[in-house]
């Protein structure tokens, strides 16, 4: 191999891998809330998850961007792991519509021809309608083009190389020959980070005559096997249900690979009879339909065992499930997806609430509190306070939606009442351990009465309750200050009547501030909440704008 042949082979791979990145990342936009209403209305039942996530991918040309997506539905609650394990098995299958575009398009199709032109309208579109969705297409539709060169050059590269590196020497059909071809394509993957590159390779050296036909069909399967690195790799330091559908992918190939492979000569078979029955002869296509059924095989046997993987799914990272001060909804593979960032965002901000509200609700409540407890909860929500932050920074970094970026600084400001709520729980705690109870009993009484109205209000501003509604917190938060100033004002006339003393009166006026700062920072928590979560809501009714912030 010549130093030109090489770079043409390497050059043709680079064109080929920046033609997918643009089509995926322009027909995410393009398609826009499509796509995520798909996921999260078409999942129902297994066979509407499975073709959900083999149509989805077929679309945006990416199984690792459907995975990462399906990571954030289960994360943000939208779906449950028996839903995405069948979009996951539904995009293994879609990622064959990529060894039947080279297959039938590459080889039977002028790509220079045809991409040429694509590349043209697809940039002038981007250009002069950057502002509209059609811009969006616009860098699909280039994507394509720039796709189709790589193949080209890559079609160009094998031909002839046959005459000058004879891989019928390593190639056979014994069984070490087939294994080291699996290899090369686990190898091919892994290195460059997308099966649907690697099957490229695959397919056009099979298609110029440099790899024979079974040589070929082993190194797909080995491509099928190295599309787990990228979900392996994402799910380090992920989250639990993040680990868990990464596993699903890497059971899914892992199970298809070993099938394929055992039964591969009875597969050559099959495939050779649905070649001849449709006329489809060419080794690239052969080995388009051998993809699809190692895909389909492993679909066969995997689904009726769909309800035990999901079982044993469940059981896996259980101890990190069970760490209450690591974040359960932010993971950092649905950033680039603002509007599962966001919604992964106002869950993990819900949790830390619930916590704050549990520490506010003990501070406040009649029976005396408990000290021990606020403390541990405090030192939870301040590490969940630390990972939005870090959350909130990264997906600042990335391109967002104008409707979707103001969420994100709210979402801050929604941690620091927390936190607040934290400090005026502790707060309260010290006081009332110091007060004890007032010597004069309708103090006590009017006191106690505030406390109760305190906890009904806390109960109002949990978004999660049944019955919940931002009109009920703010009528109770107006009663319940009604309430506040009325206790106030029977503690200063009980402090100066002398029934209790000047120390404990002042003292008494501390804990109520501390609890009316309590209040004040829940309801605006709330408040900020619901603003966030309608600023998804007009996101999701206006769907994806080509409008972006820069990072």
């Amino acid at each position: 191999m010549t130093i030109g042949t090489f770079f043409s082979f390497v050059g043709g791979i680079g064109l080929f891998l920046l033609g997918m990145r643009l089509m995926t990342d322009g027909l995410k936009v393009a398609a826009g809330e499509a796509l995520r209403d798909i996921l999260a209305t078409g999942t129902s039942t297994a066979a509407r998850g499975i073709f959900s996530g083999a149509l989805i991918t077929a679309v945006v040309q990416s199984s690792s961007a459907v995975i990462f997506a399906v990571i954030g539905f289960v994360n943000a609650g939208l779906l449950t792991l028996f839903q995405a394990v069948g979009v996951i098995f539904g995009s293994n299958i879609g990622t064959t519509v990529t060894s039947w575009l080279v297959a039938l398009v590459g080889f039977k199709v002028d790509l220079q021809a045809l991409a040429l032109p694509a590349i043209a309208i697809g940039m002038f579109l981007r250009v002069f309608a950057a502002a509209t969705r059609g811009g969006a297409m616009g860098e699909a539709l280039a994507g394509f083009g720039v796709f189709f060169l790589g193949i080209d050059i890559l079609k160009d590269t094998f031909v002839g190389l046959d005459q000058q590196l004879r891989i019928e020497d390593f190639a056979g059909d014994g069984f070490s020959s087939l294994l080291l071809f699996v290899g090369v394509g686990f190898l091919l993957t892994v290195l460059m980070q997308s099966s649907s590159a690697a099957l490229a390779v695959t397919l056009t050296a099979a298609g110029g005559g440099f790899i024979p036909l079974t040589a070929a069909a082993a190194t797909v399967i080995g491509a099928n096997v190295g599309t787990t690195s990228t979900a392996a790799f994402a799910a380090i330091g992920a989250t639990p249900n993040a680990k868990r559908a990464a596993l699903a992918h890497v059971l899914f190939n892992i199970v298809t690979a070993f099938a394929a492979f055992l039964f591969l000569q009875p597969l050559m078979w099959v495939v050779s009879g649905v070649g001849s029955l449709f006329g489809l002869h060419e080794p690239a296509t052969s080995l388009a339909i051998f993809h699809t059924m190692t895909k389909l095989l492993g679909l066969l046997l995997l689904l009726p065992a769909t309800p035990a993987l999901v079982r044993y799914l469940e059981g896996r990272f259980r101890a990190a499930d069970e760490n209450e001060s690591r974040p359960h909804h932010l993971d950092r593979n649905v950033i680039a997806t603002p509007a599962l960032a966001v919604d992964a965002l106002i869950l993990e901000l819900k949790r830390i609430g619930t916590f704050a509200r549990q520490a506010a609700l003990s501070a406040v409540a009649v029976a005396p509190p408990g000290v021990g407890r606020i403390g541990e909860q405090k030192k939870i929500v301040d590490a969940l306070v630390v990972a939005v932050a870090d959350f909130t920074s990264k997906a600042q970094q990335s391109d967002l939606p104008l409707d979707l970026a103001e969420a994100f600084p709210q979402a801050l400001r929604v941690t620091q009442y927390y936190t607040d709520m934290m400090e005026r729980a502790e707060e309260v705690t010290v006081l009332r351990n110091s007060i004890g109870r007032l010597s004069d009993p309708q103090a006590n009484e009017a006191v106690d009465r505030l406390r109760e109205r305190a906890a009904e209000l806390l109960a109002a501003t949990d978004s999660g309750a049944e019955g919940y509604s931002p009109q009920r917190f703010e009528e109770v938060f107006t009663l319940t200050l009604d309430v506040y100033q009325e206790v106030k004002a029977r503690i200063l006339q009980a402090g100066s009547g002398a029934r209790v003393p000047v120390r404990q009166m002042v003292q008494q006026l501390d804990e109520l501030g501390a609890v009316r700062r309590i209040l004040d920072q829940a309801v605006k928590a709330a408040r900020y909440l619901e603003k966030i979560e309608s600023l998804v809501h007009q996101h999701g009714d206006a769907g994806v704008r080509s409008e972006r912030l820069e990072g």
